[in-house]
């Protein structure tokens, strides 16, 4: 692995302020969510993986010093927990997030990504839409939030589609019965029953 400082574009010995405020910039710069079908999409997912590295060699190295506790709602909770999801542990980061106090912005765009991979779209829709509200500058979210959109859009244009199909189905039958109906009045039979 390469230098973790080189990788997060620090000099050697930065504070862990810094070391997480660069973090936090690459995150936003490569996060896959934003390269959608791009085909960019699979070097952002491994500039991911080498930053998340990165910082968590820094943090673990700081933390086991400061004997750092988990249990509170830092930024640096959020990272791991970023982690966790990038890993595809969702159970964990689940239950780490809800060990977490601060339900901020971050705290709902992680919920609602975790309940996107485990296919609750309405859940994660309100709570991607929640992040959004409490940080409407976050690209991230709102990127994160169209994307929904779009995949929401779509999922009820096909659903609402084939509806209309059998409701026009329904809607000729309705007016055969009633031409037929309307003929029987005056003597007449489109369909005979009987």
């Amino acid at each position: 692995m390469r230098n973790p400082y080189e990788v997060l574009e620090l000099k050697e010995g930065a504070s862990q302020e810094e070391i997480k405020q660069a973090y936090r910039n690459l995150a936003r710069k490569y996060h896959p969510d934003q390269y959608g079908n791009n085909p960019l999409k699979d070097l952002a997912e491994d500039k991911m993986r080498e930053l998340n590295e990165a910082y968590e060699q820094l943090t673990k190295n700081s933390n086991e010093q400061n004997n750092y506790n988990y249990n509170s709602s830092s930024d640096l909770d959020f990272n791991s927990i970023r982690m966790d999801i990038n890993r595809g542990n969702f159970s964990y980061a689940e239950q780490q997030l809800n060990n977490v106090s601060n339900r901020n912005a971050e705290w709902n765009y992680l919920m609602g990504i975790i309940n996107m991979n485990k296919g609750w779209h309405d859940a994660a829709f309100n709570y991607i839409n929640t992040a959004c509200r409490l940080d409407p500058f976050n690209k991230e979210y709102s990127n994160t939030l169209n994307s929904l959109n779009n995949r929401n859009r779509s999922y009820r244009q096909a659903y609402y589609g084939s509806n209309r199909n059998n409701s026009d189905f329904c809607d000729i039958c309705l007016k055969l019965w009633c031409l037929d109906s309307i003929c029987e009045c005056f003597g007449g039979d489109i369909f005979s029953c009987c």
